[in-house]
């Protein structure tokens, strides 16, 4: 059996998902790989069109129970997560990196009085510098890097979410089409999970592999990015990560955001 397994082109997943690709990890299952950007693969799981993947976790409440959640794999910081950074205390406009990216529900759940517009997540540090916007919310290396540029932190969201519920950020999750069946979604879990083992008890063979998604970060940087969101809660999101996820869904539910989140997790 084939798969076809989606993750973004980030030294997190590609660290997460090394040992899988190159077959150093037992797997029932052939792996074919695709590699985009995260609200791409939102999109593609939302309307059905790929069998493992990983989203963002405000894009389940669209995607629903015709996924499984995994229990494994999770990005998950605790009292970190996106920053939204700008050149003014109380902004107007704040670009976001997609309709479905948990960061822009954050963003809405965070500070709801203000307008967003949305802005390829590689863009947005430029759009703040050029004043296109008055602040943008990072993801990604952006979140580590944005100094460098002179950017200003309004909010870490990782920090708010922390202080509202005293639990980690559930920003992204592996999933697997349930169509396809417990027993397959079991198998991902397995063979993920073996994967980020292999990857964390070889870690400089693991970094090596994820520097070639680095977007320019060196390999002290990247070792900071991947230990950030490959951590505990990747190995086992355990009760706290699944409350989590369950707890901003019903969050975002309340305040009218979302429609009412049905979840399966595996």
């Amino acid at each position: 059996m084939e798969l076809l397994i989606g993750h973004s082109p980030d030294p997190d997943d590609a660290f997460m998902f090394y040992a899988l690709k190159k077959g150093l990890v037992k797997a029932s299952f052939k792996v074919r790989e695709f590699l985009v950007d995260i609200e791409t693969l939102n999109k593609l799981a939302i309307h059905g069109r790929i069998d493992v993947t990983a989203v963002s976790t405000h894009a389940m409440a669209y995607i629903g129970s015709r996924y499984y959640i995994l229990r494994v794999g999770a990005s998950m910081g605790l009292r970190y997560g996106p920053v939204v950074v700008g050149n003014t205390a109380k902004p107007e406009m704040v670009a976001v990196p997609g309709t479905y990216t948990t960061a822009t529900l954050l963003v809405k759940l965070a500070m709801p009085n203000v307008k967003t517009v949305e802005i390829p997540f590689d863009k947005i540090m430029d759009a703040v510098r050029a004043g296109v916007v008055d602040a943008g919310a990072l993801i990604h290396e952006g979140q580590i890097t944005y100094e460098r540029y002179g950017l200003r932190k309004i909010i870490d969201l990782g920090e708010w979410w922390y202080e509202e519920t005293k639990l980690p950020t559930p920003l992204g999750l592996d999933i697997v089409k349930a169509s396809l069946g417990v027993e397959v979604a079991k198998a991902v879990k397995d063979a993920l999970l073996e994967s980020i083992r292999y990857a964390m008890s070889h870690r400089e063979e693991a970094l090596a592999h994820a520097m070639e998604f680095s977007r320019g970060l060196d390999i002290s940087d990247t070792d900071r990015f991947v230990r950030m969101y490959v951590n505990d809660y990747t190995m086992d999101m355990g009760i706290d990560g699944e409350r989590a996820i369950k707890t901003l869904l019903e969050m975002g539910h309340e305040r009218g955001l979302l429609p009412e989140p049905q979840l399966l997790f595996i």
